[in-house]
């Protein structure tokens, strides 16, 4: 399953966990103004704003799962099965497929006010990419400085949720998320007051008892209120290295690690790799689950007039500093 998170200090970042129980070969990804984008039921565009994210890159194509232009519009896919329902075209809408989705918003809107005209005509349709890559069921987190909103294809048509907590897991839906929210609306990162019983004085009896009753389990619900615990009380200084590192913690408490979560066909699933950009500078940061060493990809760095995608492999190998 999946985290994404936004977060913002002086500069605005997001990013997110994968989870699965294997890679496939993904690349940070870079997408230049001049590589057109072609869509199975639209007119293509063949000049767009420049997008750079985690894609796998099948032939010259990129099927991101995250990516954000070089406005700071950013956008992520994350697991959703039993719920996504893709849908047959649609006459006199805009009829664009799953994996089409990133780059047909992203390569048009520089913001999510942009983005919502296009939305109210848009039909998730079912078309898969190809018969070895087809169709995953994604729900999407669509987030620019200020504003974040969730997208939901699902069996009674197109949902577009407001996210003020600016942070998307998996299943449930959305709106389940938010309610679920209310029964951890005690939870404080304060000293915590005893409400047990009245003339009954009770005492912690140590640090960080406000948030007991925090879940820690790895299912999606939980992960969402931890998510959104950890990155609405989060605090670090306005600087680049203090920023994304409080950001990979905040992604680092909803963490996977391989062993703790067996799927269906015995194998295991594991946090493979987790991600932030900077949207207001183009850096797109990540870690894998071997390699904990912060690599930073800058899409201000390549030609952005090209017409082909540039790709950078993920380290994967653990890189060690020596101080002797």
């Amino acid at each position: 399953m999946c985290t994404a998170v936004n977060y913002k200090t002086k500069d605005h970042y997001f990013g997110r966990n994968l989870d699965l129980e294997l890679s496939y070969g993904e690349t940070v990804t870079i997408t230049p103004r001049n590589c057109p984008f072609t869509f199975r039921r639209a007119a293509p565009l063949k000049t767009h704003y420049a997008l750079i994210g985690m894609a796998l890159l099948v032939e010259q194509y990129p099927l991101y799962f995250d990516a954000t232009n070089e406005k700071g519009l950013s956008m992520a896919g994350l697991n959703f099965p039993g719920n996504a329902d893709y849908k047959p075209e649609a006459p006199g809408r805009d009829n664009i497929t799953p994996f089409e989705f990133i780059p047909w918003i992203l390569g048009q809107c520089a913001s999510v006010a942009e983005a919502r005209p296009l939305l109210d005509r848009l039909n998730l349709v079912k078309i898969d990419f190809s018969q070895q890559y087809p169709l995953s069921p994604l729900h999407w987190i669509l987030s620019d400085r200020d504003t974040s909103i969730t997208v939901e294809s699902v069996a009674e048509g197109l949902k577009v949720y407001d996210n003020p907590v600016g942070v998307l897991t998996n299943n449930p839906t959305f709106d389940y998320h938010m309610t679920n929210l209310s029964n951890y609306m005690n939870l404080t990162r304060e000293y915590p007051q005893s409400r047990f019983a009245p003339g009954f004085p009770l005492k912690p009896y140590s640090r960080g008892m406000g948030g007991m009753g925090l879940p820690g389990d790895l299912s999606s619900a939980s992960r969402f209120v931890k998510a959104a615990f950890t990155k609405l009380n989060s605090l670090s200084g306005d600087s680049e290295s203090e920023s994304v590192s409080q950001f990979f913690h905040i992604l680092g408490s909803v963490a996977q690690q391989r062993g703790c979560v067996v799927v269906e066909n015995g194998e295991y699933e594991y946090t493979i790799y987790s991600s932030c950009v900077n949207t207001d500078r183009g850096v797109y940061y990540y870690k894998t689950y071997e390699n904990s060493q912060i690599t930073a990809v800058d899409l201000h760095r390549e030609n952005l007039e090209g017409k082909v995608p540039v790709s950078y492999p993920l380290f994967h190998e653990q890189r060690f500093y020596r101080q002797n």
